[in-house]
This record gives structure tokens, C-alpha cells and sequence, in this order.
């Protein structure tokens, strides 16, 4: 997608509230790789994603940013935890680990893009497929009717839905477990790894018509998708448009001369340099160059400072910028002007029940007044805080839905309503601050 980081920014804050200037800074990354692409090989080649490195408490959207900022043009993303990983010699997950995970991403976006390509050819051939077996099941109620008018009815009723619960026995391939083959790794699925190498064994299972047409839909697209083409695919997104989000750095980082658990931290970090810095990895799909691949690395750094990362490591992350905490302003935002906000959400959702649900503008001032008072008094945790106090908020209103055979009833929520329904859990915190 060809935006310039201005329109990027602009899709970036249908979504999330302030953050300037991290959203200016993965803007600009990612219009950097539209630019990389336009130049030359030997150009292209010697230039190389400027990572980025964002500071800040939790809540305050270091994760969304990046996750919009994939979604936005359809980029393999993936978010670790640098906490996850341990040292080479250790017992647990290894950092090329992340990079197989991107390429697996990057392979289910291919394979669904592919795949809906095929949809409609596929479509056709799995309904012809369904309507035999149906005439098969169905050929007591066929009585004089000609085979081609009994089958095109039994076609247009399966369009229509008219069979969809209907249970029938069906034969799909069996698709081989995935078997963990070292403790505490990842499964691996012997299918996707062996191919054609392994026999297509087929089970007979008793399924509805609905399922089993998606499975034989999957069977059929399956079938005219080149698997070399989407794998090749794959590698490619993955190595230039990939990007990986590694939360919690701060976590591995270590001072000085340190020892015993700090030690393996700062071999963690050791372990993750190449991968940033550029290297190759070996997946079931191919040789992945890491060297393009956009890292953005997140921590709140509370305790540890950027500084106490290795110096080699930091260099990797010339990029920093520092998110703010959100204020009451900025709750208020997040409640009402972001596509699909909290406020919106829980509306939708108790629309279901026949709530009509509103808020006053007075009531979601309180709702902000409060949450940014409860970060304030105890544990930051930015936006999640409105998840805690709306659901706190509206229980009494979500336990009372009458269901969908109900009439419509509406329901206003005001500030005297916040306050009397939140003042239990401002009480408590209240007490809290007298609590040794």
C-alpha cells in the first residue's frame, strides 16, 4: 500500500489515541521500505530497516501501534516476549524461534490470499462433489423426477442453506498430529513438513452438510493452489515487508558486572543481536535473511534503562521514542473517537438483548475522571484500566438483559449512574491508601 507516513499516521489514529510520535516513527519506517523497494538491487541491498526501540507503561498502545501498523498493509507480524527466551545451552525456546513464527504467519497470509482467489473455482467443484452424495442420501425422495432436474434442485436448495444441518457421512483427509518432538518446543506438523512424502490417508467421519462442504471447499482449493508459489511467497514477505514486535526487553536487560540469573538475561541479548543485526534462519519453508526485517522492541523501562542494554544491541535500535501515560483527555478519546471504541462495543453487544444502551457525554467525562484517578493511585495500566471499569460499570445492566425475545429496552447511563455504580470500587481504593 502506497501511503505516505502522513496518511499512515491519519489510518494510525483512527484507532489509537495521541502517541505522536511513535506513530511518526513507524510511519516513517514503513514508508522507508516502500522507498527501499523503488531503487535499484545494489541499492536496495545496502539499506536496511531502521528498528525501533519505544518507551513507555503498559496501556498505552506500544503493542496496537505496531499490530495497525501490519494490519494496515497486510504484513507478516508477530509480538514475542524477550522473557520467553533463554540462553543458548538452555532449556527453552531459542530466538530463531520468532523468525519461524514470522515466516508462519507470513505463509497463512499468502495461503488465504491464494485462497480466496480460488474460492469461487473451488466453490463450484465441492458443490457438485456434495449435491452427488446428496442425491445419494436424498434418492428415496426422487421418485419420477429426472436425475438432472432432482440434482440441480438438490443444488439450489444446498445454496439456499436447506441442508446445512443435515447429518452426513463423508471421507476427508486425515491430516497427521502434530507431534512435539523436543520438550517444551514447538509442535511440529509432520504433514506440512514431509508433503507428498507421507501417504494421503482419508477417515470416514459424520459431519453436517455445512462442514462438510467448507472441508471439501479447503480439499479443492488445496488443490489448485501451487504450495511452491505461496511458500516462495511467504519467504519473501517475510524477509522484506515482516515485521516483529519483542515486548518486555526491558526484562533481559542487566548492569555491569553481574551474575547468576542477569547473566543469562544479557545472554539472551547476545542471542537476539544476530537475528536484528542479520543473519539467516532456517525454516521448514526455506532460508529466511533476517537483515530487513522491521524490529520494534517495547518495555516500560521502570526499573532498567535503555543504557542497560548491551551497547551492541542498542545500536541495533536507532530509533527511540518515549509514549506518554494517557490522561483523562485522553480517556475520553478512547471512549468515543476511535473506530469501534469501548462505548460502541458494549452497545453492539447488549443490542443483542434488546438494550438500547446510551452514555451521556457527562457520564463518559466521570468514567475518564476515574479511570485516570485509579492509575494515578495504583498500578498504571493505561487504556486496559476502561476495560476493568466499564465491565465493573455495566455488570448489573449485562446480568439484567432479558434476551432477545424481550421488547427494546433503552438504557442511559450518566454520570450519577458511573458514581453510584463505581463508588465501591473508589472506596476501595480510597482504603487502600491507609492499608500498611
Amino acid at each position: 500500500m502506497n501511503l505516505s507516513p502522513k496518511q499512515i499516521v491519519h489510518e494510525l489514529d483512527k484507532h489509537i489515541i495521541g502517541q505522536t510520535e511513535a506513530k511518526k516513527a513507524v510511519a516513517i519506517a514503513l514508508r522507508n521500505r516502500y522507498r527501499r523497494a523503488q531503487l535499484s538491487p545494489e541499492l536496495r541491498d545496502e539499506i536496511t530497516p531502521k528498528n525501533i526501540i519505544m518507551k513507555g507503561p503498559t496501556g498505552v498502545g506500544k503493542t496496537e501501534i505496531a499490530r495497525r501498523l501490519a494490519k494496515l498493509v497486510r504484513a507478516p507480524f508477530i509480538k514475542v516476549e524477550a522473557t520467553k527466551y533463554t540462553e543458548v545451552g538452555y532449556v527453552g525456546k531459542d530466538v530463531e524461534g520468532m523468525v519461524r513464527d514470522l515466516v508462519e504467519c507470513a505463509f497463512r497470509l499468502v495461503k488465504d490470499e491464494k485462497t480466496a482467489e480460488v474460492s469461487a473455482k473451488a466453490t463450484k467443484v465441492a458443490e457438485t462433489k456434495m449435491v452427488k452424495i446428496l442425491a445419494d442420501v436424498k434418492r428415496a425422495d426422487r421418485g419420477e423426477t429426472a436425475k438432472e432436474v432432482f440434482e440441480a434442485n438438490l443444488a439450489e436448495g444446498l445454496r439456499q442453506g436447506k441442508f446445512d444441518s443435515l447429518i452426513i457421512e463423508v471421507e476427508l483427509k486425515d491430516e497427521p498430529k502434530n507431534m512435539e518432538l523436543v520438550p517444551g518446543g514447538a509442535a511440529i506438523n509432520l504433514g506440512s513438513i514431509f508433503g507428498e512424502m507421507l501417504p494421503q490417508k482419508k477417515k470416514k467421519r459424520k459431519i453436517s452438510v455445512k462442514e462438510a462442504m467448507k472441508a471439501f471447499i479447503e480439499e479443492e482449493a488445496d488443490k489448485l493452489i501451487d504450495d511452491d508459489a505461496v511458500k516462495e511467497e511467504a519467504l519473501r514477505r517475510a524477509e522484506n515487508d515482516g515485521i516483529i514486535f519483542i515486548d518486555e526487553i526491558d526484562k533481559i536487560a542487566g548492569k555491569g558486572n553481574a551474575s547468576g540469573a542477569d547473566v543469562s538475561r544479557e545472554g539472551v541479548q547476545r542471542d537476539i543481536l544476530p537475528i536484528v543485526e542479520g543473519c539467516t534462519v532456517m525454516t521448514k519453508y526455506g532460508a529466511v535473511k533476517t537483515d530487513y526485517i522491521l524490529f520494534i522492541a517495547a518495555g516500560a523501562f521502570h526499573v532498567a534503562r535503555v543504557e542497560d542494554l548491551i551497547p551492541e544491541l542498542q545500536g541495533r535500535f536507532p530509533v527511540s521514542v518515549e509514549l506518554a501515560s494517557l490522561t483523562k483527555g485522553d480517556f475520553v478519546n478512547i471512549l468515543t473517537n476511535t473506530e469501534h471504541s469501548l462505548t460502541q462495543q458494549y452497545a453492539v453487544l447488549l443490542a443483542v438483548d434488546n438494550i438500547d444502551l446510551k452514555f451521556t457525554p457527562d457520564a463518559i467525562e466521570a468514567i475518564a475522571e476515574i479511570s485516570e484517578d485509579i492509575n494515578l493511585t495504583s498500578e498504571d495500566i493505561g487504556a486496559r484500566r476502561l476495560h476493568t471499569v466499564m465491565e465493573f460499570l455495566l455488570e448489573d445492566i449485562s446480568f439484567n438483559a432479558g434476551g432477545s425475545d424481550y421488547p427494546v429496552i433503552p438504557v442511559e447511563v450518566n454520570r450519577a449512574y458511573v458514581e453510584e455504580h463505581l463508588k465501591k470500587i473508589t472506596k476501595d481504593r480510597d482504603l487502600k491508601k491507609y492499608v500498611l
